[in-house]
């Protein structure tokens, strides 16, 4: 095992580079940037749709017309014109922009964001603790309630139990997070009906006056309504995974023999099923996670004016911000491979059967 991961971890760098590779032809083709968004607001006009830039920390643009100048720059200086593409790093070639990013990011050197006067890895560490506490309470919780409901449901397959808490994960599901998040504001924050939970940030305003006690009581009281919103939508396809796991296993002739030996149901659960059921359940761990930690948060964190990643890359993307952009994809990269390998690692700890090493052979 300790092979395969050292394997795992040298090949991280050659998929960053893949995945940075591909990002950045993308952003070739995009439309709109930096450099055109300022000459539009210089000009009092519009970006033209067709115009293409790239970039990050510098992007190629390619809306240039007549003379090689930008559509919306027709009536500016065209030395201005070069000062901005100075100013934005879009002067060197695309290559060697690239090359030289690779290079920065090789020693966790970022960038700079264009429209906020601070360094990329600030920025992203500056908002990490708002997407780690959503992300990883609710990935908790989500993991807590599926395994031990969907199990229940398993043992208990056509019953009433089965039936009513399959109806409630249905409704569950069907409700959008952000539109059960505006739900939870209008009853319990002041809304219509009560005000008992709090609208903005993690924290309260005294949070250094009080006690540990009171600090995570605070901190629980400020977490506790958008938590509970991306829970909700959240754990139901998990509890029907679980489910159909085990109802597979417990239908498998080991399961048969080992009762006829005698063992007890809850041996048989939870000595035999348990570890091969949870096989598939661990599967989606990361994804889970990544997804609670990058993308499912971003509407919630806008709801409930929570400042994390989500919402600094959903701004970077639409504003052009390309050191951000990137930053972030480096980061997010980085994180998704591990937990990955995490993973791995964790189906040999449930199943010492599994054996990565010998499937590479």
């Amino acid at each position: 095992m300790f092979a395969y991961v050292v394997r795992r971890i040298l090949l991280i760098p050659v998929t960053l580079f893949g995945i940075i590779l591909i990002n950045f032809l993308v952003v070739q083709v995009a439309p709109g940037g930096p450099v055109e968004q300022l000459v539009a607001k210089l000009e009092g006009s519009a970006v033209d749709a067709t115009a293409r830039v790239s970039g990050a920390g510098g992007g190629e643009v390619k809306g240039r017309v007549e003379g090689g100048k930008y559509r919306g720059a027709q009536g500016l200086d065209p030395e201005l014109i070069q000062e901005i593409e100075r100013q934005f790093g879009f002067d060197k070639p695309a290559h060697e922009r690239f090359w030289l990013m690779l290079g920065n990011y090789a020693t966790f050197d970022l960038g700079k964001s264009y429209y906020r006067d601070a360094g990329v890895l600030e920025l992203v560490i500056e908002k990490m603790p708002v997407s780690i506490s959503l992300g990883v309470w609710s990935t908790l919780i989500i993991y807590l309630i599926s395994i031990p409901l969907g199990v229940a449901k398993a043992v208990r397959d056509g019953s009433t139990f089965d039936k009513l808490t399959s109806t409630a994960i249905i409704v569950g599901y069907a409700i959008p997070a952000f539109l059960f998040a505006i739900l939870l504001i209008v009853v319990f924050a002041g809304g219509s009906y009560v005000d008992w939970f709090p609208l903005r940030g993690l924290t309260s305003d005294n949070w250094a006056e009080l006690s540990w006690p009171q600090r995570i009581l605070d901190y629980a009281w400020h977490l506790t309504l958008p938590v509970t919103a991306m829970v909700v939508g959240g754990f139901a396809g998990l509890t029907m995974l679980t489910k159909n796991s085990f109802l597979e296993e417990i239908r498998k002739q080991y399961v048969i023999t080992a009762r006829a030996k005698g063992l007890s149901e809850h041996r048989v659960l939870y000595g035999h099923v348990f570890r091969n059921a949870m096989l598939i359940v661990i599967a989606g761990f990361p994804s889970t996670l990544i997804t609670m930690l990058f993308t499912g948060s971003v509407l919630i964190e806008v709801i409930f004016s929570l400042d994390g990643l989500g919402l600094l890359g959903f701004e970077a993307v639409i504003n052009r911000d390309y050191p951000v952009m990137f930053g972030t994809l480096y980061i997010f990269g980085i994180v998704g491979l591990l937990l990955n390998l995490l993973t791995d690692m964790t189906y040999h700890l449930v199943d010492p059967r599994i054996d990565f090493e010998a499937r590479d052979a």
